[in-house]
Parts: structure tokens; C-alpha cells; sequence
């Protein structure tokens, strides 16, 4: 069922039209102007839909004056064309509304957004949800739809744009119907074959994520360490070895009639010749087949005199890999395929060749036409069935029983095209599973396991199955790795078997893990920070944690690539990981904006605090949109999953009534209601508690309250004065706690975490450098910068735990700000900076972000001379960030603290090393302070 924009009354609705219609330039008329402005394609939980779906930002052009009653056949025409497009609700509840919606008056954005719903339809995806929203600008509108395959799903965008066109004014040369069929073909060759499509069904059902990791059949099934692949039927316990037996047809006929079980002959031959004494010395008719083949192709039955096995030779040469052929003798019966997975029989379908049952009628040629038009057949392996192709082959085989394709067969007379009784030649399968002999199905078993397979395709020929060959004759002649399943999920008569379970039961037994659990935090300001304390706090307790963050993404530790890795396409790569079996994902607003998440659901989301930053960019243009884009990682969160909320930030504990699992806030303040009242309900919470030596992290559930750790013993606290490292520790407790660490792992994560550049580069480091003290933060808006000064000016007080002060003479900073911020926004931090510091150097990224050089830095300028409480006594711009880091250095003196607010963080530790005299080599040339106050309150600094 879609949404649309307008969700008021019809006479709402009707007032809005004659509104938008009125105010149509005299003289318009409607022309073909819908265009597409910009496309997004999200594959997970983003901020417009919970499933992936796809965005077009469309401009109406003068179509914004003309809703779809206005335009003289619009509705008529598009109803003609694409009638099942009427169908849908659209909002209304009841079938048919979208047709009332045209009827009334609905815009070119909104017709199109339900044309591409139903184009992907027509293409063979059920997809249902879509919504068109307004951008704010006059006549642009988003364009929001669900999609099943990108490539179609993108396709039917652009399609539908062009359909809206043609509606108002016919384009030449649009033939709706051939681009339609184009789109179908599309579909089809992007679509999971049948067999791949049935395992990723049951996948679904048992709750086990998967990745597809090419454009053909290559899929992942499951997340880091858990995981498995397949490709269409071949799996991760599908060994080479057992493939490469089956691929040898002679090797195979060798091993199986070692143990046993009945094959035919079989010789190998290297020419015509040689093929011809084979078959002389088998004895006629025989079978022809290459040495590797597979689907039976090059495949000849029934080959009677030396002339057919010279034609067949050829034939299977044609389609042999390593040029060998062999020659066999050919067994009589029908033709069997048991499907053999993990070791047990699972299905037995008889196969019977692509044939045409004659009229009396009808021509050989015309019988094919309408046995073709059977809606479950398609090209290849895309549908149940494939459509029989009328090649030489089956002319010459039609003719063999005495008919050319023009010729008209009796009424009941079958005539075969095909020699083989494969689905992927056009053959039909009977379910035969109920009916099979207890020795055939122990025969069809002990083949496979001779051979090696987990899943194999065992090629029987019998009289009859439901009769031991060991009575009536027959055998085994060919195994096969990477059978088809659409015989056995789909057969033309008798009952479907489901054989994609036993492939997931072997896969994943009952009981165990497919998913490894994610915690995905967001926020504005922490989110680095808090992800690298849940991460270490995961570490310790030995799991392998997989992290993302704007720094890079780790995995143990160890960093496997350096980048902004804040999006989903990084989330994506550490659950490829096969060595991860725990996920820490710092989620970027700007990557669910573009591309959603990259996962479809984290089982802990943590949201830290929403405030102003990146406002006018991505089409969020207030703090309480950005907060819708912060809740899709709560909105993504199961059943059994937690949502950890500040409790201290509105916007944010205003996401709890979208969260499906249980909650847990965390506050500063122990006296916050929130708190209480979550305690109230006997439910789990994080806050402060002070008392005469300090404050400590207490969590509580219901009337419990358990002590955790005083906040002067967590390094990346400077003995508490940093408090919004206090606030991260607490939101890193929640989640720790929400995801199963034990209090005591939890405790001794958040006591040896601490902010050194070794550990959280560009997070509040401190150095010691020549009597003064440097702190590199990446802090780049106003409320980080208001956090930063508040902890520089806690260096001059005693901390909570009692240590003495830290810094005794001037604050000195070097400031800047990303240059595609609001003009106001950009002041702000200016006026934050001007009341927290005595000195101040604005400098500017190295990427301004579309400002002339020097914008940004003037907007700093004129933001500190306006500040309310000026602190500042001397500003000055030098542009270049190294250029103003040596500057604000060289005017340190001791006492002094010196903040440098970084965009290359690397740059400028590099900077601090050279300053460092006398450095030992093996601590890189600093002393790196984080602040440590050990059991008995002195404190301690450790150098690293």
C-alpha cells in the first residue's frame, strides 16, 4: 500500500488544487517537463522507508501548475496502458483509490512514484511502498518507492518519468510496449535464478541475513564469523574435489561402479573414429556425452549406427572443456534426477524432454509457439519453466520420428525436440519422491557420498523408480555438483518439495548464530569516542570486534583501512569480515541520508545527543528533521533489541515511542525524571551519584542500584573534568550492558580506555610538551567547542576526585569549522570560541567545501567579536591549519594549555614530535597525558 503526500481530506485536497492551479502563468499550457534531478538509492533502514528504497528528486517544471485532471486524457491513457496501476490503494484503504486520486487531481510526482511501483510489478517484483513529499522548493518534490532489484528499480524510475511525459504530450518513437518488455528483460537477467531465489526465501524465514558479493549468484549468508556462501546450489561445505570428480564423467562412472552401483559403460574417446569403434564394441545404440559438460549440453541419446555417433561425437566436442568425449552405453527407461543434500535423499523428479503433444491441428512449429507463451516460461533459468528453442538440434531430432516442423501431428501424438530431459532445454519434471524404491534411494545417497557432494543432482535411468534397478536394469549415468532445484520447488505435476530447508538446516543447524550483534551509535558530538569505548570494553572480554568511525575502520584493533568510515558501504565490509564476530558502527547522518544503513537492523542503537550541526545540507534544514534522520537507528532496532537514550536531550528520549525493543536511558543528572521514572518500572538505567570523594557511574534497575566506578578513574576523564568524556562513558556502559558484558568487564574497559592519540587520534589528546599542555580535539561546532572550553576551564579547578589543578596560566586556541556549515552557524562557534579562550587563531580546512579561502574564517572573526561574554584579547586568521598549530606553539609559555581544533590530525602530532627535545625514540617524541589517578587520589601521568 503506497502514501502520498497529501494526506488532508478530498475537500482539502480540492481547495489545494484550485489553489496551485490559480496561480498558473497565463497562457500556460502542460508540457512535457518532469525530469529527474537527483537519484538515491538506499539498500537498508534509512530516513524515508524501513525497507531499501530508491529516491528520485523530481522537478515538475510547468506541470506543477497542472495536476493529472487538468491534463485532457491523462487518466484515460495511463489506465489504458498500465491498467494495474489503478489498482492501488494509495492511502485510501481500499482498492482503486490511486484511479480517485487521479480523478480528483494528483501531481506528475506522485503518478510517477506509482508507475514505477507497478512497472516493477510487470517485471515480476512485489513491491508496494512509496511516498512523494515536497523539497520546499516550488515544484520539486521527493519521489520515495520500494525496489527489489536496484538495477530495475532505477530503470522503472526513469521509465516512469518518461511515461508521465508521453501522457501529457505523446514523445515520438515511445513505444511504451517495447520499453516495457526491455524492462522485463532486464529483470529477469538481474533476478536470483530459482534455486538461489528459494534458499535466500528460506534465509528469510529463518531470520539469516544475506549480501549479495556479485551481479550473478555469488551470495553471502549470514554476518562475520557466522557466515556462509553460496552460488545458486553450490555451498561453503561444497568441496573442489568432490566438483571436480563430478566434472569427469569417466572418473565418475569408475569410482561409482567400484562400490557398487550400477552404471553403464563408458570409454573415452579423442576423435570420430574412435567414437565409432566405442559404440562397435558397446554394442548399439549408445550415448554420447562430453567428458565435462554440464546442463546437459552436447549430450546425445540413443545413437543407433555409426553416422549418429559420428554427428554426436562432433556435438559434444562442441561443448567439452578439455576436449574429451565419451561414449556409453545407453541405458533405456525414464529419466530421474534425485536431489541428494547433506547425505539424504530429499527429491526425486522424473524429467520428461521438451516435446509438443499434437492436435491434428496445428503445425510441429505452432505447437511450440503456444506451449512458449505458458506464462511460467522464461529465458534460461529465470522462471519454472524455460521455453523450448527450435534449433538444428530439434529439427534434426523431429525429423528422426518422421516429422518436419511444418508438418501436422495426429491428435495425441507427442513429438520430441529434445533428446535430454533437462528444464533448462525446455523439458517438463513429474514428482516422483513418494514413489521411490528404498533401494534407489540408498543407491541415489551412497552416489553422492562416493563423489564427495553436499548437494548433488543424481541422474538416474529406470523402468520405473518405484522398482529397485537391481530387479528391472538401469543405473546411475551422471552426478552432478550445482543442481537446479526449480524441478523439484516448482514441477510441471505433482507436489512441490521444499528442498532449501535441508540446504539452510545443513548450513546453519537449529540453534545456531547467523547474525553477529551490532551496536550502531549516532548523535552529533561522541560518537568516535563512545564507539571506541564499547569496542575496547568488547575487546577485553575477547570478542573480535569490527569498528567504523570517521577515523577508519578496525577490525581487533588493527586498522584495515583509513578513510571517513562513517557510511554504510564500511558497515557493510566488517560484516563481510569473516573474522568478526562483534559489530561497533558510529553512524553518520550524512551516510543515512545518502545511502541509509548498511545493515538492515543493529540489535543496540545508541543515540548521544542531537544538536545543531549540518543543518541546510542533505534537505534537513531543522534540529527536529535532524532527529528524525538520528531515530532510523532506533526505528532499527528488533524486538529483542535496546535503544540506549539521553536521557538529558528531549529531542532524543523523544525516539523511546519508536523503538520496537526495550530502552535504557542515561543522564548526568541523578535527579533527572526520565531516570526516576524508568526505575520506577522496575526498568534499566545509567546515571551519576555523588558523593564526598567524588561521583561514581551507578546502574540501576527497578530498586537495584549497582555501583560501577568512580569517573576520577577513568583516564579518558582527566579525573572527571572532561565531562562529556563522563557522558560517553555512561552511554558506553548502557550499551555494553544492554549487549551482555558483565559489570566487571564493563569496569575494567571504561579503567584502561583512555584518549591517547594511540587510542582515539584526534580525541581529546593531551600532550606535555615544554612546560605547557596541548589538547587535539576534532571539535568543529559550536556545542563540541562549548564541551571543549568547558573542559579546558576544569583544568584550572580541583577535579572531582580531588587533584589539584592542571593549568595556571593562559588558554590559547587554534579554531576552524567545515565550510559547507550555515553563515550562522559558523558565527556561533566563533562567539563559543571568543568566551572560552584568551587567544585565538582561526585557520580553515584544507577543503573549504565550496567557500572562497577566507569566507569561513571571516564568518570565526566576526562571530568572536560579537560574543556576549568575551574572554578573547587577541584574534588572529592565518589560513594554513601546520602554519597556525606552530604559531599558537611558539606563543605558548609554561602553564599555559593550547587547544588545537584539527582537521589532519596526523599533521599536527607530527608537529608536536618535532618539537619534542630529547624524545625517546620508542615513545614517537611525547609524552602523551591521560591523566591517571591512581587508588589513593595522587595523580599520576603515564607516558605511552
Amino acid at each position: 500500500m503506497t502514501t502520498t503526500r497529501r494526506r488532508g481530506s478530498p475537500s482539502a485536497r480540492a481547495r489545494a488544487r484550485r489553489a496551485r492551479t490559480a496561480a498558473a502563468p497565463a497562457g500556460a499550457v502542460p508540457r512535457p517537463e518532469l525530469k529527474i534531478v537527483e537519484t538515491r538509492v538506499y539498500r537498508g533502514p534509512n530516513y524515508w522507508n524501513y525497507d531499501p528504497a530508491i529516491k528520485l528528486v523530481v522537478d515538475l517544471g510547468v506541470l506543477e501548475h497542472f495536476p493529472s485532471n487538468t491534463i485532457p486524457g491523462f487518466t484515460t491513457a495511463l489506465l489504458e496502458m498500465l491498467p494495474g496501476v489503478g489498482q492501488h490503494t494509495c492511502g485510501t484503504g481500499k482498492v482503486g483509490g490511486f484511479t480517485e486520486r487521479l480523478e480528483e487531481g494528483t501531481w506528475a510526482g506522485h503518478v510517477a512514484e506509482h508507475i514505477a511501483l507497478q512497472l516493477q510489478r510487470e517485471a515480476g517484483t512485489e513491491v508496494g511502498r512509496g511516498k512523494t513529499r515536497g523539497t520546499g522548493e516550488p515544484g520539486r518534490y521527493h519521489v520515495v518507492y520500494s525496489y527489489g532489484e536496484e538495477t530495475v528499480g532505477l530503470a522503472a524510475g526513469r521509465l516512469a518519468v518518461r511515461l508521465v511525459n508521453h501522457l501529457v504530450s505523446a514523445e515520438e518513437g515511445f513505444d511504451f510496449a517495447a520499453e516495457l518488455e526491455r524492462l522485463i528483460l532486464l529483470a529477469e537477467r538481474a533476478a536470483f535464478g530459482p534455486s538461489t531465489q528459494a534458499i535466500l526465501d528460506e534465509a528469510a524465514l529463518r531470520d539469516i541475513p544475506w549480501i549479495r558479493l556479485n551481479d550473478q549468484s555469488l551470495v553471502q549468508l549470514g554476518h562475520g564469523v557466522h557466515q556462509k556462501r553460496i552460488r545458486a546450489t553450490m555451498t561453503s561445505h561444497t568441496g573442489s574435489l568432490g566438483v571436480d570428480i563430478a566434472g569427469d564423467k569417466k572418473l565418475t562412472n569408475r569410482l561409482l561402479a567400484a562400490t557398487g552401483v550400477p552404471v553403464p559403460r563408458a570409454v573415452v574417446v579423442a576423435d570420430e573414429e574412435g567414437a565409432v569403434q566405442a559404440a562397435t564394441r558397446l554394442g548399439f545404440p549408445v550415448a554420447v556425452k562430453p567428458l565435462d559438460g554440464n546442463h546437459g549440453r552436447g549430450v546425445m541419446l540413443n545413437l543407433a549406427d555409426a553416422d549418429a555417433v559420428r554427428d554426436g561425437y562432433r556435438a559434444a566436442r562442441g561443448q567439452s572443456r578439455r576436449g574429451g568425449v565419451v561414449v556409453e552405453s545407453f541405458l533405456t527407461g525414464n529419466d530421474y534426477r534425485c536431489l541428494v543434500i547433506d547425505g539424504q535423499l530429499r527429491a526425486i523428479a522424473q524429467r520428461v524432454p521438451a516435446h509438443v503433444d499434437g492436435d491434428g491441428k496445428h503445425s510441429v512449429a505452432e505447437l511450440v509457439e503456444t506451449t512458449n507463451t505458458d506464462p511460467r516460461r522464461g529465458i534460461g533459468h529465470e522462471k519454472v519453466l524455460t521455453r523450448i528453442k527450435v534449433d538444428e538440434e530439434a529439427v534434426s531430432y523431429a525429423r528422426e520420428q518422421g516429422f518436419e516442423l511444418s508438418d501436422v501431428p495426429p491428435r495425441g501424438q507427442r513429438v520430441y525436440l529434445k533428446r535430454t530431459g533437462n528444464m533448462s532445454t525446455g523439458g517438463i519434471s513429474i514428482d516422483r519422491t513418494e514413489e521411490a524404491h528404498p533401494d534407489n534411494v540408498e543407491l541415489a545417497e551412497l552416489a553422492a557420498r562416493v563423489v564427495g557432494l553436499d548437494i548433488a543432482g543424481i541422474d538416474f535411468i529406470a523402468p520405473d523408480i518405484s522398482k529397485s534397478v537391481r530387479e528391472t536394469g538401469g543405473g546411475v549415468i551422471e552426478i552432478n555438483a550445482a543442481p537446479g532445484f526449480r524441478m523439484h520447488i516448482e514441477p510441471s505435476e505433482g507436489a512441490p518439495r521444499d528442498v532449501a530447508r535441508p540446504v539452510i538446516d545443513m548450513l546453519f543447524p537449529r540453534g545456531s548464530r547467523a547474525r553477529v550483534p551490532i551496536i550502531a551509535i549516532t548523535g552529533t558530538n561522541g560518537k568516535s569516542t563512545t564507539g571506541r569505548m564499547i569496542a575496547h570494553i568488547m575487546k577485553a572480554m575477547g570478542r573480535k570486534v569490527g569498528l567504523t568511525s570517521t577515523d577508519g575502520i578496525y577490525v581487533d584493533g588493527r586498522i584495515v583501512r583509513r578513510s571517513d568510515a562513517s557510511g554504510p558501504k564500511s558497515a557493510s565490509m566488517v560484516l563481510q569480515n569473516p573474522t568478526v564476530d562483534f559489530a561497533v558502527f558510529e553512524v553518520a547522518r550524512g551516510g543515512i541520508l545518502r545511502e541509509g544503513l548498511g545493515y538492515q537492523r543493529n540489535d543496540v542503537a545508541v543515540v548521544l545527543n542531537v544538536t545543531g550541526d549540518h543543518l541546510g545540507l542533505g534537505g534537513i534544514h531543522s534540529i527536529r528533521q535532524l532527529a528524525e534522520v538520528k531515530r532510523v537507528v532506533v526505528e532499527a532496532v528488533p524486538r529483542d533489541g535496546v535503544a540506549v537514550l539521553n536521557a538529558d536531550d528531549p529531542l532524543v528520549t523523544a525516539m523511546a515511542r519508536h523503538c520496537s525493543g526495550s530502552v535504557i536511558y542515561f543522564s548526568m543528572d541523578p535527579e533527572n525524571e526520565r531516570i526516576k521514572f524508568q526505575a520506577s518500572r522496575g526498568r534499566r538505567a545509567v546515571t551519576l551519584q555523588s558523593e564526598r570523594n567524588g561521583e561514581k557511574i551507578v546502574l540501576r534497575q527497578g530498586r537495584k542500584s549497582m555501583d560501577l566506578v568512580w569517573t576520577h578513574l577513568i583516564p579518558a576523564t582527566f579525573e572527571g573534568r572532561a565531562r562529556m568524556n563522563v557522558q560517553n562513558a555512561l552511554a558506553a556502559t548502557a550499551a555494553a550492558w544492554a549487549a551482555g558484558a558483565h559489570l566487571h568487564d564493563i569496569r575494567q574497559g571504561l579503567r584502561t580506555f583512555s584518549t591517547s592519540y594511540y587510542m582515539a587520534p584526534g580525541r581529546l589528546n593531551m600532550f606535555e610538551l615544554d612546560g605547557y599542555r596541548v589538547v587535539v580535539d576534532y571539535a568543529h561546532n559550536p556545542p563540541a567547542l562549548e564541551a571543549l572550553g568547558q573542559f579546558v576551564h576544569m583544568l584550572t579547578q580541583p577535579s572531582p576526585g580531588g587533584a589539584r589543578p592542571s593549568i595556571v596560566g593562559r588558554r590559547i586556541a587554534v579554531v576552524a569549522t567545515a565550510g559547507d556549515r550555515r553563515d550562522e552557524d559558523i558565527r556561533e562557534l566563533g562567539r563559543v570560541a571568543g568566551g572560552h579562550f584568551d587567544e585565538i587563531i582561526v585557520r580553515e580546512d584544507e577543503n573549504n567545501r565550496g567557500r572562497p579561502r577566507g569566507n569561513t574564517a571571516a564568518l570565526i572573526v566576526e562571530g568572536i567579536e560579537s560574543a556576549r561574554e568575551r574572554r578573547v584579547t587577541d584574534v588572529n586568521t592565518i589560513l594554513d591549519e601546520l602554519e597556525a598549530t606552530r604559531t599558537a606553539l611558539d606563543r605558548a609559555e609554561e602553564g599555559d594549555v593550547v587547544v588545537v581544533c584539527v582537521d589532519h590530525a596526523n599533521q599536527v602530532w607530527k608537529e608536536l614530535q618535532r618539537r619534542q627535545h630529547g624524545a625517546a625514540a620508542d615513545s614517537d617524541g611525547l609524552r602523551a597525558v591521560i591523566g591517571v589517578v591512581d587508588d589513593d587520589g595522587d595523580e599520576v601521568d603515564l607516558d605511552l
